[in-house]
């Protein structure tokens, strides 16, 4: 039976203070501010798992573990001195092989959240990759972007907590539907993904729709024009997993992550609304959570 979409919640200030963020203590540690893996990067689009991993960390994430390919991992490391970097072997089209699956299970047994996805190559090998890396993830928030969501093919309905972040047209792939009909109702898409595949499902674009597999969904309406920038998408998937990785639910931290992400591109734009870079975002991150959680 098809499920009809409840009435919408709008996101904006009033909505996040009624719904606030599970509470940090003075003294807490950065063991119990949770420890996120971000699966991510490929030889060619290396960039993407730093800026995941950085805006993990911005969002209040307490240790970071960056899984990527072997041959950029090294310098990974000394980009990002915060995290712990492990190489994993790559196939010859530059994704992940399902080899370097053991060398993350105890990585992600004490993990608090997980990232999978921003800036991977080789649909099939990631698909696997994914597939076979999920189970170990299962007691844990996951967020899924870009080819890490391909998945959904061959696991949905998902039996763990997952969140899938596509935007128009990576929805139409995912579900055979044309862009036109996901854009003429979004909540409606996004609700019967979201049943589906048993999983939230945040549907981005000038408004976002973030869909619970129970029926609840929330929209944020606007945004910067400078946020529709290469590898804005692997900040925002950074910054809801920092958030799951305090112990947001998923839901949650998504509607948390996506207006944090506007209000730290709402930032930027002071200056100018075009050419800040998706870089610069993580950076404006701590000052927006504390403005919007006042």
């Amino acid at each position: 039976m098809k499920r009809e979409p409840s009435p919408a919640v709008t996101l904006d200030a009033n909505a996040l203070r009624e719904w606030p963020l599970p509470l940090i203590s003075d003294d807490a540690d950065k063991e119990e501010r949770g420890r996120i893996l971000v699966v991510a990067g490929s030889r060619e689009i290396a960039g993407a798992a730093l800026l995941a991993a950085t805006a993990a960390l911005r969002a209040g994430a307490g240790k970071l573990v960056i899984a990527t390919a072997a041959s950029m991992a090294p310098g990974k490391a000394l980009s990002m001195p915060e995290a712990r970097v492990i190489g994993l072997p790559e196939t010859p089209a530059g994704g992940f092989d399902t080899a370097g699956v053991p060398q993350l299970q105890k990585t992600a047994a004490g993990c608090a959240a997980a990232v999978i996805g921003p800036g991977l190559m080789d649909d099939e090998a990631s698909c696997e990759f994914v597939a076979a890396l999920l189970p170990w993830l299962a007691h844990c928030p996951v967020v899924l972007d870009a080819l890490g969501m391909n998945v959904v093919g061959r696991l949905a309905p998902f039996d763990q907590p997952v969140l899938l972040t596509p935007h128009a047209g990576e929805m139409a792939h995912l579900t055979g539907r044309s862009k036109d009909d996901i854009a003429a109702d979004p909540q409606a898409c996004a609700t019967e993904a979201a049943a589906r595949w048993n999983a939230v499902v945040a549907l981005k674009g000038a408004t976002t729709v973030i869909a619970s597999p129970d029926g609840r969904c929330w929209i944020h309406r606007g945004g910067e024009a400078g946020l529709a920038t290469s590898g804005s998408g692997d900040t925002l998937a950074g910054i809801i997993g920092g958030l799951a990785a305090r112990g947001a639910a998923l839901e949650q931290a998504c509607a948390w992550g996506i207006m944090l992400h506007a209000a730290a591109g709402a930032r930027l734009s002071r200056t100018a609304p075009l050419g800040f870079l998706a870089r610069e975002l993580p950076g404006e991150v701590p000052a927006a959570l504390q403005q919007l959680s006042g």
